[in-house]
């Protein structure tokens, strides 16, 4: 089991299930999202997901039709984002999360967008859009 929670704590959560790989994601959204490079999220399925506290705290941002990214109203942390074509998955922002995951990234995304105050210096597979076609990052 994996346990999370926001910045402030107001909001936490855990999770029984798989995580999915890690996405390293340098669009131009992603960097406005989380304020840095890129963002570090991976694919969760809701139906193991069980948010234990501050619910009321959580809000979400259309960023394109289709597409949430939801926040800590409380510490502006970024939680997850999720669209409407694939319901039963959120991407949780991995920085949340207490324990230690034990895997690493295995990809960098959309690094045709990145920003060119960034080199990515690691041997991680780097995509200029998409791994796969029908991942929401």
């Amino acid at each position: 089991m994996l346990t999370g929670q926001c910045l402030c704590g107001g909001i936490q959560f855990t999770y029984q299930g798989p995580l999915g790989p890690i996405a390293l994601c340098h669009c131009s959204q992603c960097r406005r999202a989380q304020g840095s490079a890129f963002s570090a999220s991976a694919p969760v399925q809701r139906i193991h997901w069980q948010w234990t506290s501050g619910t009321d705290l959580i809000r979400e941002y259309e960023s394109r039709p289709g597409k949430y990214r939801a926040f800590c109203s409380s510490c502006g942390s970024a939680l997850y984002s999720r669209v409407d074509a694939i319901p039963g998955i959120i991407r949780l922002r991995v920085g949340l999360i207490n324990e230690p995951l034990g895997k690493v990234p295995a990809a960098h995304v959309f690094v045709g967008s990145k920003a060119d105050w960034f080199e990515i210096s690691d041997q991680i597979p780097q995509y200029e859009k998409l791994e796969r076609s029908n991942d929401p990052h």
